[in-house]
């Protein structure tokens, strides 16, 4: 897994006070919301998730539709925050 992509994992766990998960068992195409996501995380979760991303990456997401596309994977949320990141 990227560095990057890592570190988003290790921020997704901590905003959402995941405990006991093995990262290095997380792979970068898994489900991160819902009833398959190895995280067991939910939509309170995918919101403070959001909010995460915003404060830290100054990437928002402006709809209901757009968080589900991006929260579907570590991989859609990297190429999300990589593509809209301020300053590239």
């Amino acid at each position: 897994m990227e560095p990057f992509a890592r570190e988003l994992l290790e921020l997704i766990c901590t905003t959402c006070n995941l405990q006991d998960v093995e990262l290095d068992k997380i792979h970068i195409d898994d489900p991160l919301i819902g009833p398959e996501s190895p995280l067991g995380t939910d939509s309170l979760d995918a919101l403070e998730i959001a909010v995460t991303i915003q404060q830290k990456y100054g990437v928002r997401m402006d709809s209901e539709n757009t968080s589900r596309v991006v929260l579907q994977s570590l991989a859609s949320l990297v190429e999300y925050i990589k593509k809209n990141k301020p300053g590239g």
